[in-house]
């Protein structure tokens, strides 16, 4: 079967657009790591290696490019966060969900701080941001679920808003940025408060 020459110069520019829409985003989440300042166009334009009309021949605005990070976010996160030691005892299971909301709140949290500082514009990006709240609300639900499953059910939802708010981005940012704790006091810090704030497990 012959390969249309006018089709392969198509899919040669759609995979040249699509990996240059990828440099702009990981542009964009670089520079907000490095300040808490939200990047210009400009400036992403610059790290990324391209020009301003070309981020905005992507991105129609920097809404919409904050909108296609989240999602990249919420890829990654969702990779890097494989669950682990559902099954364990206790303290390894404590353990195991901190290192992992840790870690992503350490690489996110500008991110995170990014969109909220934009959430009051735009329904899409307050629904990626509800469902970044329910992967983790999820996730405590499956890593607690011995202490959490005999509990009354208007306890358990109780419970369940405290251990967000307890592991949410802003708690780490406190113990990180005002605290100057590292990551493994920080994190100590979660274990410790979890692991009272938990009923007794059950015994087998």
């Amino acid at each position: 079967m012959a390969i249309s020459l006018k089709n392969v110069e198509i899919d040669g520019r759609r995979l040249r657009s699509e990996r240059t829409r990828q440099y702009i985003i990981e542009a964009y989440l670089a520079l907000l790591r490095e300040s808490p300042a939200v990047p210009t166009a400009a400036q992403i334009a610059e790290r990324a290696g391209y020009s301003v009309r070309s981020l905005f021949e992507r991105f129609p605005d920097l809404l919409t490019l904050s909108i296609a990070a989240a999602d990249h976010a919420f890829a990654q996160a969702n990779a890097q966060a494989v669950i682990r030691n559902a099954d364990a005892d206790r303290a390894t299971r404590i353990r195991t969900q901190v290192e992992t909301r840790g870690r992503t709140c350490e690489q996110w949290l500008p991110l995170w701080r990014a969109l909220a500082h934009n959430i009051h514009h735009s329904e899409e990006l307050r629904m990626r941001m509800r469902r970044m709240r329910e992967a983790v609300w999820l996730r405590l639900e499956l890593m607690y679920r011995p202490e959490l499953a005999p509990m009354p059910a208007a306890e358990r939802l109780r419970t369940l808003i405290a251990l967000e708010a307890i592991t949410d981005f802003e708690s780490w940012a406190r113990m990180r940025e005002t605290f100057g704790f590292s990551t493994e006091q920080a994190g100590a810090v979660w274990i410790r408060t979890i692991d009272r704030l938990l009923p007794p497990t059950p015994d087998s």
